[in-house]
């Protein structure tokens, strides 16, 4: 036996939006907390995301006249989820969703773009990009709050086990200092306590190909992912190796806006989940037709488009794209997103038989024209217009694996459950190590939502945990 190297009452995992969320709260109920991230930075994979948070009954949603309700979230998620989710979670989500979107702007001092979306799934405009289109906008500023009211982040730490007492309780953990990813030997263990409760806020498994493929066949090495290649289960796996219950683990979500002519999250999807998805369409190029409702979750389209077996081409007009005012000039730069004076053009480079998308787009237009997509069933947005303008673009869509909708079960006050059903004592989880939120598949931008609700409710609980007994640090 040796004794912990260090004691702190609250022990967060993991630095991404739900991690420090989580640490800041259990900061502000008054806990000693520390922060420990296996990378070299902080953020995780929550840096690389686009700054996507789904809020409901919001003042941006007031202000642009859109009429939404935590209730009509709810629903929204629980159809996408297929009512594999877990109501009280959803539940949870939707009705903090409002709230948690405020705490960001308000606490944080996160800024937001001056504008509602439409995601696939979503019955409303009801989604928000932090500026500069991207998660890390809110990661520095948790960052830069954790730090202000006394949070310790420590990198380069990586979990090897939970410590437990002798009634199986977690009262500390045993971690690998100097830990690299891209040399899991290095590192020397380190013991801490936590004098009330360790947080698991270690994010998804989606760079983890071996246990990705042991849950879905389909998810090999040919899949690429949108996540860093830190994104692995070995923190998950081990909370399942002392008893936590594990809940859809075989969910794991594809990207229907991916391309395969770049690696990663990458550009591109600018352009196909912010444009083409609302106001384009998405075709065979072996036929030049349609197969899908655009608009659809990303569930539906991606499997569809793994039916199709090929990617398929994503397009829209100049008068699509000017109206929702991204930039494609990265996309445009690196090839990804290509542009044409003429359909015919469009379809010649991507092989596409001239006739039949000309023919594919005209359906289209007309469907615009009277309000009603009589193929497909999908919704015609108010601000939709025929796709008649151009300059035309156009990209190649593949999935990739981007989120994990399964994890550790969890209750609604972020306590880790065990397959007796009962809490396991000490120990909380929040963000996409957990599951049962989304079920079978989670709508664009509510992962951020999920994140800093259960986050903060996390923090909160653990730091009112009442303290373990002294305890000893194994060898």
């Amino acid at each position: 036996m040796e004794d912990w190297h260090e004691t702190f009452d609250v022990v967060v995992i993991g630095s991404g939006f739900a991690g420090l969320a989580a640490a800041i709260e259990a900061r502000e109920s008054g806990a000693s907390v520390i922060v420990l991230d296996k990378m070299k930075a902080p953020g995780g994979n929550s840096v690389i995301s686009d700054g996507g948070i789904a809020a409901a009954g919001t003042a941006l949603q007031k202000k642009y006249g859109f009429d939404d309700s935590p209730e009509l979230m709810y629903e929204d998620m629980m159809k996408a989820g297929m009512g594999l989710n877990y109501p009280e979670l959803v539940r949870e989500v939707a009705e903090r969703s409002n709230e948690i979107f405020q705490w960001s702007i308000d606490y944080l001092g996160v800024e937001y773009m001056d504008r509602v979306d439409h995601f696939g799934g979503h019955s409303v405009h009801r989604c928000y990009t932090a500026a500069n289109r991207t998660g890390a906008t809110i990661i520095n500023r948790q960052v830069e709050k954790a730090k202000e009211i006394g949070v310790e982040i420590r990198l380069g730490v990586c979990l090897r086990s939970f410590v437990l007492d002798p009634e199986g309780n977690v009262a500390g953990v045993c971690m690998l200092d100097g830990y690299d990813y891209r040399d899991p030997t290095r590192g020397s263990d380190l013991f801490i306590k936590a004098n009330r409760a360790v947080i698991l806020a270690t994010g998804g498994f989606g760079s983890d190909i071996p246990f990705r493929t042991s849950q879905d066949p389909r998810l090999t090495e040919r899949i690429d992912t949108t996540n860093k290649p830190f994104a692995t289960a070995e923190a998950l796996k081990e909370t399942l190796r002392i008893g936590a219950t594990p809940v859809h683990l075989s969910h794991i979500q594809l990207g229907p806006w991916a391309s395969p002519d770049e690696k990663g999250f990458g550009v591109g999807p600018v352009f196909s989940d912010y444009v083409v998805f609302l106001y384009g369409v998405v075709v065979d190029p072996a036929t030049g037709k349609r197969f899908i409702n655009e608009l659809s979750d990303r569930k539906t389209l991606s499997d569809a488009l793994l039916k199709i077996g090929h990617p398929c081409i994503g397009i829209a007009d100049s008068r699509a794209v000017d109206s929702q005012g991204w930039d494609l000039g990265p996309g445009l730069k690196k090839g990804v997103i290509k542009k044409f004076d003429r359909i015919e053009d469009l379809a010649a480079a991507y092989g596409v038989p001239a006739d039949e998308l000309k023919a594919t787009v005209e359906r289209y237009n007309s469907y615009v024209e009277d309000g009603t997509d009589r193929e497909f069933g999908r919704e015609v947005l108010p601000d939709a217009s025929p796709i008649v303008q151009p300059p035309y673009f156009g990209m190649r869509l593949w999935p990739k694996v981007h989120f994990t909708m399964g994890g550790v079960q969890i209750n609604i006050r972020a306590q880790v459950i065990n397959l007796d059903q009962e809490p396991v004592k000490g120990l909380f989880a929040a963000g996409e190590v957990t599951g049962g939120v989304h079920g079978a598949c989670r709508l664009g931008s509510c992962a951020i939502t999920e994140c800093l609700v259960f986050g903060r409710i996390a923090g909160r609980n653990a730091a009112g945990e009442s303290p373990v007994d002294s305890l000893k640090a194994p060898t």
